[in-house]
This record gives C-alpha cells, sequence and structure tokens, in this order.
C-alpha cells in the first residue's frame, strides 16, 4: 500500500481529512512559515511514498468562486519556484466528481492578505490562489529527489474567499464550511491518485503530432494576425485541436461557425478541412479578406471530385457524416457525390459500374477504410479512384507508428481533441492492436483508473496535436515514479507545403 502522507494546516483542514484518506496518513502542520519550519523534519518519520497538501486558500483569479478546487501545477514563493507535473490524474478525478477544478500556478507568502491590491498584484503574475504553507512543504519534500527516485506530489486547495468575496465578510464562514465539505469529498481521491506511484516503461511512436498541412494552417493564421488589422476570423477551427484554437485565440483569431458571424469587410481564414465553393462564393461577394489553409492534400481530393463529377461518374465519398472535411468536398459538386460511411452503406449504395468513381477523406483509418472499398469494388468491378491514396501520408504514417507500439503496451494514450477524427483513428488502431488506448487532450484527463496497473505505456499524437503535449504527459509519467523512455520510429517525415497568397511577401 503507498504511504501517502496529507498535511494540512489548520484543525478544521485536519479534521475534515483525517479518517477520509484511505490508506493514508494526515498530519497539521500549522499555519505559517514558522509553524511550518518547526514541521518540516517530521517529513522523514517514516519518509512518504506521495505527498499532498490540502487546505483551503485565498482566490486571485477573478473567474474563481468559493468552492473551487485548486490543483497546483507549480508552487511559488519568494525563494523560488516547484514545478509539481504528478498531479494532472488528480485533476482528471475530482472533475470526474463535479468539482469546479482549475490548475495552474499558486503562491505561497508569508501572512494572510487581506487587501485587495495585493491580491490583483499576485493575480498580474498568473497565478490562481494564495496560501502561506505549501511552497516550503513542496521544496522540502522534494530536496534531493531526481528521476530515479521521484516523489509524486500534489497540493489541493479549496477557494474560500476571493478577489469579490474577501474575508471578513458575512459569507466567509458559510464559504468555509462548504469548503470543508468539499476537502472531506477530496480525501479518497488523493488516495487513488498516490495509488499510481511507481515504475514504468515508455515508448513514444514516431511520427507523431503535428504534420505539414497543420504546420501550414497554424502559420497561415499567425501570419494573418501579424498582417491584418484584429479581429482575424476563422471559419471553423483551423484545426481540430482544443489546445491550439485557444492559443490562437489568446493572439487574437476570433473562430466562428459560418460567415454570417464575420463583419463584412474583414478579414477570414478557412480552415484546413477545406470550403465548399459556395461558402468561397459568399464571402467574395461580401468583399472579405479570403485567405484559404485547407491542406493541399485536401484540396487534391476536390481536385478530384471535380474531375470524376465532370465526366459524368457517380462520385461515392468514404467519410463521416458532419465532419468539415466531408462537408466541404461534397459541397464542390452538390448532389453529385454520395457519402458511404461504411461496408453497410457500400452494400446499399445504387450507381452504374463503368461510371462510378470513389474517394476518401483524408483521415480516415487505413484498414477500416479498406475494408468500405473492398466492398464498392466487389459489386463495381470497374470503380475508379484518385492515381494517389486520398488518405494522407500523416494519417498513415501515424497509424503505422501506434500499431506498431500497441503491440507491447497494455495502455496507449493518443493526445488529440476529441472532434479530431485522424486522433479517434488512432486510438481505434491501437486498441485493434490488442491495447488498451484512451484519447485525452492532455495529461489533465488521465484518470487513475486508466493508469492505475498499467506499467508498459505507448503514448502518441493525431496530426492536430501540438507536440509539447506529448512532453507533458512523458512528465507527468516521470513524477509518478522511474521511467524508462524509448522512441520506436517507423519513418521519417520531411514534407512541406508552399502559404498561399496574401500571408506571404
Amino acid at each position: 500500500m503507498t504511504d501517502l502522507l496529507v498535511v494540512t494546516a489548520l484543525r478544521t483542514e485536519y479534521a475534515a481529512l483525517n479518517g477520509h484518506v484511505p490508506g493514508g496518513r494526515v498530519e497539521r502542520c500549522g499555519m505559517g512559515l514558522h509553524r511550518v519550519g518547526e514541521w518540516l523534519p517530521r517529513l522523514a518519520e517514516p519518509r512518504p511514498s506521495a505527498l499532498a497538501v490540502a487546505g483551503v486558500a485565498g482566490g486571485l483569479d477573478p473567474a474563481l468562486s468559493p468552492g473551487d478546487v485548486i490543483v497546483a501545477s507549480e508552487v511559488r514563493d519568494a525563494v523560488g519556484r516547484s514545478v509539481l507535473r504528478s498531479a494532472a490524474p488528480l485533476v482528471a478525478e475530482l472533475r470526474r466528481m463535479g468539482l469546479r477544478v482549475r490548475s495552474g500556478p499558486m503562491v505561497s507568502v508569508d501572512h494572510i492578505v487581506h487587501r485587495t491590491a495585493e491580491r490583483e498584484d499576485l493575480a498580474a503574475t498568473g497565478a490562481l490562489a494564495v496560501d502561506m504553507e505549501s511552497a516550503a512543504i513542496v521544496r522540502a519534500a522534494i530536496k534531493g529527489r531526481d528521476r530515479t527516485s521521484p516523489l509524486p506530489v500534489a497540493v489541493v486547495r479549496v477557494v474560500v474567499d476571493t478577489l469579490h468575496s474577501p474575508l471578513g465578510r458575512a459569507n466567509t464562514v458559510v464559504a468555509g464550511a462548504r469548503a470543508l465539505q468539499i476537502l472531506r469529498r477530496i480525501g479518497p481521491a488523493l488516495s487513488r491518485w498516490a495509488a499510481l506511484s511507481g515504475p514504468r516503461q515508455v515508448v513514444v511512436a514516431k511520427p507523431r503530432s503535428f504534420c505539414a498541412g497543420v504546420e501550414r494552417a497554424i502559420d497561415i493564421v499567425e501570419r494573418a494576425l501579424q498582417r491584418y488589422p484584429h479581429p482575424v476570423y476563422v471559419r471553423r477551427q483551423i484545426v481540430h485541436n482544443a489546445h491550439v484554437v485557444r492559443d490562437l485565440e489568446r493572439q487574437g483569431a476570433v473562430f466562428v461557425n459560418e460567415l454570417d458571424e464575420v463583419p463584412d469587410g474583414t478579414t477570414v481564414v478557412f480552415s484546413a478541412h477545406g470550403v465548399a465553393p459556395a461558402v468561397r462564393a459568399e464571402a467574395a461577394a461580401r468583399g472579405l479578406n479570403i485567405i484559404d489553409a485547407t491542406c493541399p492534400l485536401v484540396a487534391k481530393v476536390h481536385s478530384e471530385a471535380r474531375r470524376f463529377a465532370g465526366r459524368g461518374d457517380t462520385v461515392l465519398l468514404i467519410g463521416h457524416a458532419g465532419h468539415d472535411e466531408t462537408e466541404g468536398t461534397l459541397g464542390e459538386v452538390p448532389g453529385q457525390i454520395q457519402l458511404v460511411q461504411d461496408p453497410l452503406e457500400a452494400e446499399r449504395v445504387q450507381a452504374e459500374d463503368g461510371h462510378v468513381a470513389y474517394l476518401m477523406q483524408t483521415t480516415l483509418a487505413v484498414d477500416e477504410a479498406q475494408a468500405t472499398v473492398d466492398v464498392l469494388r466487389r459489386r463495381f468491378p470497374s470503380i475508379a479512384s484518385s492515381a494517389t491514396d486520398d488518405i494522407c501520408y500523416a494519417t498513415t504514417n501515424r497509424q503505422n507508428a501506434v500499431r506498431a507500439v500497441a503491440r507491447d503496451a497494455d495502455l496507449v494514450i493518443v493526445l488529440g481533441s476529441a472532434n479530431s477524427s485522424n486522433s479517434l483513428r488512432l486510438a481505434e488502431v491501437a486498441q485493434r492492436a490488442g491495447a488498451r488506448a484512451v484519447l485525452v487532450d492532455d495529461a489533465t484527463e488521465l484518470l487513475p483508473e486508466q493508469l492505475n496497473g498499467r506499467t508498459r505505456i505507448g503514448i502518441t499524437a493525431g496530426a492536430s496535436a501540438p507536440p509539447h503535449l506529448v512532453d507533458e504527459v512523458i512528465g507527468t509519467l516521470q513524477a509518478l515514479g522511474p521511467v524508462s523512455v524509448a522512441e520506436h520510429v517507423v519513418t521519417e517525415e520531411d514534407i512541406k507545403f508552399t502559404l498561399p497568397k496574401g500571408v506571404v511577401g
């Protein structure tokens, strides 16, 4: 059983948690740096295998409300900064419990912060909340530790007072009582998190993460933001990844679903998934400054659709209904393209042999798409197709890489957003290769139950997922225990795409 030590400062915090952390021991260090200093020698009696600092705190971020839970990604004080990577699965667990959870920096100071002005100054540093003990405890606990003997550490605080509801107001007592109730609920989750400590083997698939089309699309938006007056509008998500979208929003991009949300005369970027000609015509008629970030490989499928339809073929598009890419391709020749999603639909589709062609969405699973193609070729022996593969090189390469990694893994972690077709396909390919697979946006979506008992872990990322997300997951695992990391390389990619007019020159 993991020797989890939970440290609290206040008697009320101790009372809320004592007896409610299965398999763990709860100790009270006292409030403030002086009391912490007197308590610190107890860290070695006995030395824990996991440590959590838990209690209440003052909120700094204006968006916080009493009762919100802060899981620190790092703790700071006047002495320095300690990064806490191991707590990411605790974030996922607390969110699953229905709690409002934020993950980010916390700051420790040597006094109770009453003044609003001081809180605003601390908030300006990016810290979410303030306490008096966490940074000193964490620093002492991890001193001398390295990757061969990491100590999993978490700092969890429930917000009592905020910028809008400071200490001393009548509702402080009520908010404090509620915070302690929430703290008691957190106790069992701390035990489930601490049980994750232990050694693991990690194999990272290569290629992974951004492909040339995604890099090009992001570069286009960033260049447009530098070149044209703000705001710059982007129709639909530029690529299907929440982290990419949030980062571009911070830079000034405004994402919209349809053109009627874009003011006349402004700049609009079309996403990497492509758009139908009708959308382009509407944008041109309204005098919008159009910048096209359509992936060249998607544009190739559009061109083939026009070619096949132009010679009178019935065009069958193998893809997923509702996906931005399929909508754009279907709109190339309205009424002349039929969507076929799987082998069952391929058995029912009506067309005349000798006058039928098929195309594919570029982000399909190769093996599943082939099953649909096999049905179409059986039913229509003369069916035509593109001279080159429609499924893009990046999709194929990443699927081959994750398949190789999955063979020896008891868990494959796929980094990518839930609306990312290529990321979803990676998880499916890993499962068909015999491994359990989970698709998560980042490390804070990894639930303890997904990691518990998994010692051979494969990691990859969809073509729309930033590379740093892989590094963060590896960092989380390394903070939970000794980890050996290897890379399985299937192929190297060196493809680059040129940028469109409007963002160069």
